[in-house]
């Protein structure tokens, strides 16, 4: 079974940025992304990037949040820049394959205004 661990996150004051990573185990290349999650808010999909390099962004990150992945390391990045207090809420990594859905285990990302 895949794992993901997550590293990344924390606080920042709001124009900042941060950057979160994300390693799956095994060989296999997955499509890979990330959601977020505020309080009383449902999930929402943040970015993803597929095997071959296919992007997808809402509009609310469009401009300001870049995915990257290194197939070779199984790692996905994501650069948060121009960090809005609205983009606070926790981010979970999560990898695709062969219709199977994993998740990391989530990381804190702040901002304050």
């Amino acid at each position: 079974q895949v794992q993901l661990v997550e590293s990344g996150g924390g606080s920042v004051q709001a124009g900042e940025s941060l950057r979160l990573s994300c390693a799956a185990s095994g060989s296999s290349i997955y499509g890979m992304g990330w959601y977020r999650q505020a309080p009383g808010k449902q999930r929402e999909l943040v970015a993803f990037i597929s095997p071959g390099g296919g992007l997808n962004y809402p509009d609310s990150v469009k401009g300001r949040f870049t995915i990257s992945r290194d197939n070779a390391k199984n790692t996905v990045t994501l650069q948060m820049n121009s960090l809005k207090p609205e983009d606070t809420a926790v981010y979970y990594c999560y990898a695709q394959n062969l219709g199977v859905t994993t998740w990391g285990q989530g990381t804190q990302v702040t901002v304050s205004s």
